[in-house]
């Protein structure tokens, strides 16, 4: 044999390899790679998106922890501000009904004075009328002489 023929025969069949290894093995590598880097592309895509909207939702609920926080801060200022509004509300009401009661008190006072005094003026024109007899020794009508003793207890 031949080397010459040996090697053109090794180089043909090595061509042949390689054009069947090109035509039916390397299609379905190239594929199985190709779908492989795609995957890995896409599932490293999706990590991304997934991180970004970690961040954004993380984002999201911290501004809405502080919105909450807000509100809560403005409605208890807001209780707290109807609390002292309630409070004067009720201190002017005290004020007032103690101003009425007062009134009341006084009034009953003065309406008690005038009593006592008149009372007072009965008895006063009585021990007069009685005195007036003794000295006199003789009876004082207390109907005729009614003007006599309202002008009297009227002086005192």
């Amino acid at each position: 044999m031949n080397i010459n023929m040996t090697l053109i025969g090794q180089t043909i069949a090595f061509a042949i390899f390689v054009w069947f290894c090109i035509k039916y093995v390397w299609p379905p590598i190239s594929n199985a790679l190709h779908e492989r880097q795609k995957k890995i592309a896409d599932g490293l895509d999706a990590a991304s998106r997934a991180t970004r909207d970690l961040e954004l939702a993380q984002e999201q609920a911290s501004q809405t922890l502080r919105e909450s926080k807000e509100q809560a801060s403005q409605i208890l200022e807001q209780a707290n501000r109807r609390a002292a509004q309630i409070v004067e509300e009720a201190r002017v009401e005290a004020r007032a009904e103690g101003e009425r009661l007062i009134a009341g008190a006084r009034a009953e006072i003065e309406q008690e004075v005038h009593r006592a005094k008149d009372e007072l003026r009965a008895q006063v024109s009585h021990l007069a009328i009685v005195g007036a007899e003794r000295v006199l020794e003789a009876s004082v009508d207390e109907k005729t002489h009614r003007e006599l003793l309202d002008k009297l207890a009227a002086e005192l």
